[in-house]
């Protein structure tokens, strides 16, 4: 990727989740990255353009990091206990929560969530829905088993991701 374009990214992720979308203008981003508007316009066509590459970035490394996890729930049920602990806190907090551009990208969905319905959608697939259909998955294997007795999946889902979701809310505001 060519660096004029690769820099105008890192500035467009550092003010976006600082100010949100809305506040951030194109001669904002050129203002730090010390380039003429014309310059951006030749590897985006507008603002948008580039929110949405960004959003497309982190939609790749948050699929595969979920697709890795979801790999982890076909290990063999011996080692499922030890492995998809580690693997779940490796890949959802080190390597998700704890990453500088997710953090960034979780930050500016939260700032922008509430007056764009797109990003809401985006905010919620992220943030709710995407892992909780992962717990609610490793519930059911573990009742499956027999590591934990039967009972609503979902419902444990929601329970266990409560203080989880607390964590990454403090943590996202704490990152800024």
């Amino acid at each position: 990727m060519n660096a004029t374009k690769q820099k105008i990214l890192h500035v467009a992720i550092d003010l976006f989740s600082q100010k949100g979308f809305s506040a951030v203008s194109i001669r904002d981003i050129c203002k730090v990255v010390d380039i003429k508007e014309s310059s951006v316009y030749y590897h985006f066509k507008n603002k948008q353009t580039i929110f949405d590459e960004l959003l497309q970035n982190f939609e790749t490394k948050a699929n595969d990091l979920m697709s890795q996890l979801e790999q982890a729930l076909a290990t063999t049920p011996r080692t499922i206990e030890r492995d998809l602990f580690e693997k779940t806190c490796d890949y959802f907090f080190e390597k998700y929560l704890m990453d500088e551009y997710c953090n960034k990208m979780m930050r500016l969905l939260s700032i922008e969530h509430f007056s764009n319905n797109e990003i809401q959608k985006t905010y919620d697939y992220w943030i709710f829905d995407r892992p909780l259909n992962f717990q609610e998955k490793v519930f059911s294997l573990l009742m499956s088993i027999g590591i934990i007795k039967q009972t609503n999946s979902k419902y444990l889902a929601i329970k266990f991701y409560s203080p989880i979701f607390l964590f990454v809310i403090l943590h996202v505001r704490q990152h800024k």
